[in-house]
């Protein structure tokens, strides 16, 4: 407990000697992303539609307009308020390393496409591809790209750690290393900007939520869930929350400590977004966020409302039993610009 309190201690007292000038929104031209649904915009349909193939290298795959959200994802969002490029590498189902956490997708038979195997692949592959006419594929610059990571749902969730269905022996640091593995690759190929985001607070979705919070006893992500813990909604929803908790606080300290006491990464600039804190912010003051034209509502969720109108699903929380709504995503897309500009309240910048 002292070592713990010391280096606390320690890295407050580093991180105040390092400013966030680098930062500034209007500097970066290009976004990468890296993710699962909650990112993803249409790699995973590409998936299903050839056979399991992956896109061919130097291909974009342009917009989607009802992903996870019923509508545009926050990195599609972030592009636009930032007029930059996106490069979306994201896959719904995806988890961080299939060698910790494999999924199985069944309309494949195999393992959902993961961060560490094929996402980073994928990048690293375009990053480099020249197409025959000579026109670079990637058009990003050290300066002017930043990278960002949100993965974690899918890894700590059930058919994983929640269920205790990860590999026999991994631990949840495994996949935290997993995330820092992927900063690392990406720095390896000259990345020098990264925007992590930690986990949601999934314990208050309606999947995963007691059932005084709209807790559901089974969903079409999990059909099972009555089977786990003896059906008991409330265990189910504080282990989440346990599991959430403790993640989050490991990135809290993983960062500082890779940048700046390990310095791992010279020249890195990364900044750690609590998403969790801004969703719990919405769930706890939803007439800050919310603006739908239906009562606002934080339990329930747009798809499983009925027949409502778009005006209608901005005043819903989640979109389904597991995702955010659009509204939520584009707080989200706005936040993370804020976090771009070098001052947000909910980064903190090593």
């Amino acid at each position: 407990m002292r070592w713990f309190s010391f280096s606390g201690i320690l890295l407050g007292a580093v991180s105040a000697q390092y400013t966030t000038n680098a930062w500034q929104a209007q500097d970066f031209k290009t976004l990468v992303a890296f993710g699962d649904s909650y990112t993803d915009e249409n790699r995973l349909g590409y998936f299903g539609s050839h056979n399991g193939s992956a896109p061919p290298i130097g291909v974009h795959l342009g917009v989607s307009y009802k992903a996870s959200t019923g509508g545009l994802v926050w990195p599609r969002y972030a592009s636009i308020y930032t007029n930059s490029t996106l490069y979306n590498y994201a896959v719904s189902g995806a988890v961080c390393s299939n060698k910790i956490t494999p999924r199985t997708w069944a309309s494949i038979n195999a393992p959902f496409p993961d961060i560490l195997g094929y996402e980073l692949p994928a990048y690293l592959a375009d990053s480099k591809y020249i197409s025959p006419n000579g026109t670079a594929f990637f058009t990003g610059t050290p300066s002017t790209t930043v990278y960002t990571i949100w993965i974690g749902t899918n890894d700590v969730g059930n058919n994983a750690f929640l269920t205790d269905s990860q590999v026999a022996g991994k631990v949840l640091t495994d996949y935290v290393d997993c995330v820092y593995h992927v900063v690392d690759g990406l720095y390896q190929n000259g990345a020098r900007y990264f925007v992590l985001l930690n986990l949601a607070p999934l314990n208050l979705l309606p999947q995963y939520a007691t059932p005084a919070r709209g807790g559901l006893n089974t969903t079409q992500f999990f059909p099972d869930k009555q089977a786990f813990a003896g059906g008991n909604m409330t265990e189910i929803s504080y282990r989440m929350l346990e599991t959430v908790d403790t993640v989050n606080a490991i990135y809290a300290y993983r960062t500082p400590f890779e940048t700046r006491v390990n310095a791992t990464w010279p020249g890195a600039n990364i900044a750690n977004f609590d998403v969790n804190a801004l969703i719990t912010d919405m769930y706890a003051n939803p007439e800050e966020y919310l603006n739908g034209t239906a009562p606002l509502n934080i339990t329930g969720y747009v798809v499983g409302a009925g027949n409502i109108s778009r005006s209608d699903r901005d005043s819903y929380l989640w979109y389904d039993e597991l995702h955010p709504s659009e509204q939520v995503d584009r707080v989200v897309a706005r936040e993370f610009v804020g976090v771009l500009g070098g001052a947000s309240r909910w980064a903190k910048y090593w």
